[in-house]
């Protein structure tokens, strides 16, 4: 079985009613399990995820925190190891194009040994002066149609199968500036799918860091991408990975934080929220959305 075919598995549970137990039986549950992420040997993070996609976590995450600035950044993703040995697909290595240095040091250096879970990232650990310092505003540029976002959260539904047979895992989603799925991603960290969707966009080309070399500016993609959706709630971290790569549009299922809306002001990013049934709120620059 291939690590993209391991993000569900089976356990035994007996169910109660009221009319009392009934079971064991076998039901479907989702994996968790550590990915260490290691940069020319030395380890940057270790976060608990959903096994597939490792290769585009680990350059989103990469990406996110300011050490890519670009697929031209990378000489290789690889798993450490061989298959068949124990813990085999739990470590990945990442390491630069030939005479670059990714510099993890400068921008890392207060990750470096720690653990990042699943469930909140390292949430609070950047202000909004920080962000702003290092990634400039994402411009105004073309106006979207409402029914873009209010629609959004009706297709990440069509991409959950591991949630329709779970229960337990986030989503996310990037659509372009007409509401099409240009890529999905699955996991039980929310912030590890939005990672899953942004190193695919990375590896693909489609989006580069504003610090990238202007001497190979990234080609003007056909399908922009104009939305990044997610279930659960919007966090500042959410906001942030959003503004790095430069989607103008978060849209989530549930409620945004303050800071996630401080973020979204200064960073130029259209935040919507509790986005259902074909209504949702815009707390950041409703402009973009044909509103004066």
């Amino acid at each position: 079985m291939s690590r993209e075919d391991k993000g569900v598995t089976r356990r035994t549970v007996v169910r109660f009613s009221e009319d009392g137990a009934h079971g064991p039986e076998e039901d479907s549950v989702a994996v968790e399990e550590p990915l260490e992420i290691r940069v020319s040997g030395d380890t940057v993070a270790i976060t608990m995820r959903t096994p597939g996609q490792d290769r585009e976590l680990a350059v989103g995450f990469l990406f996110s925190e300011g050490i890519l600035r670009s697929v031209d950044d990378l000489g290789g993703v690889t798993y450490c190891g061989r298959p068949g040995e124990e813990g085999w697909g739990n470590v990945i290595e990442v390491t630069p194009a030939p005479g670059l240095v990714l510099e993890v040091e400068r921008v890392s250096a207060a990750r470096r040994g720690t653990l990042t879970t699943a469930a909140c990232g390292v949430c609070g650990r950047r202000s909004v002066d920080d962000l702003m310092a290092v990634c400039s505003p994402v411009p105004p540029g073309w106006v979207l149609a409402p029914e873009v976002v209010a629609r959004a959260t009706e297709l990440l539904h069509d991409v959950q199968r591991n949630f329709a047979r779970t229960g337990g895992v986030h989503a996310a989603a990037v659509l372009d500036t007409s509401g099409e799925v240009l890529t999905a991603a699955e996991d039980v960290g929310r912030h590890n799918a939005v990672d899953k969707v942004v190193g695919t966009l990375v590896l693909g080309g489609t989006v580069r860091s504003t610090r990238a070399s202007p001497s190979s500016p990234a080609p003007r993609p056909e399908r922009p991408p104009a939305v990044l959706v997610v279930s659960g709630r919007a966090s500042f971290e959410i906001v942030q990975k959003a503004a790095v790569a430069r989607i103008p549009v978060v849209a989530s299922v549930s409620a945004a934080s303050s800071l996630a809306i401080d973020l979204a002001e200064r960073s130029g990013v259209t935040l919507a929220t509790f986005v259902r049934g074909g209504r949702f709120n815009v707390y950041t620059h409703p402009s973009r959305l044909g509103t004066a």
